[in-house]
């Protein structure tokens, strides 16, 4: 496999264009309310175009979460997590971009491309609704941070700027779904 990670390049030296869904990209970067079912629809159809009905406990907790908080709290995160995850359609992916779009100063999307680039493996196939999956995302959350101080990457925009530049350097090496 060819496949090019972040210690293989000079990122200042990188461009990246991140260029998704560009309108409601925007629209979800600037929330600074409480989510609704309405948000979360939105948040779906940016990340998988699916609508995942989520019950009231689990909004109610997810806007207990401050949108300006700037630390990592793990109990409660794990807390969320599990809400998240045992709603149908929501898997670890799903349930970290809700996440990041609620608060980027902590989360940050779970994501193949973004995984194997820092890593330099690819992400394991494991069940995305457990224990291990929520270790998982903490571990990288932790390892993210790591990675942004090193090569000088801002954390609330670490998932774009990783995704792309794996997109571009490394496009002829396949995901693994």
């Amino acid at each position: 496999m060819n496949l090019k990670t972040i210690a293989d390049i000079d990122i200042s030296n990188q461009s990246y264009e991140y260029n998704f869904q560009t309108d409601l990209t925007e629209k979800l970067d600037s929330l600074e309310w409480d989510f609704s079912q309405e948000i979360l629809n939105e948040i779906i159809l940016w990340k998988v175009n699916r609508y995942a009905l989520f019950d009231k406990d689990t909004i109610k907790l997810l806007n207990k979460l401050d949108h300006n908080s700037i630390e990592l709290n793990k109990e409660f995160t794990t807390e969320l997590l599990w809400k998240l995850l045992n709603t149908k359609w929501v898997q670890l992916a799903m349930a970290t971009t809700i996440l990041r779009f609620k608060n980027p100063s902590i989360y940050q999307i779970i994501d193949q491309r973004v995984y194997r680039f820092i890593y330099w493996k690819e992400m394991d196939r494991i069940v995305w609704k457990n224990d291990l999956a929520i270790k998982l995302y903490l571990d990288y959350l932790e390892n993210l941070w790591k990675v942004c101080i090193k090569y000088n990457i801002s954390f609330e925009e670490s998932d774009r700027v990783l995704y792309a530049l794996d997109k571009k350097l490394n496009k002829n090496v396949k995901i693994k779904y």
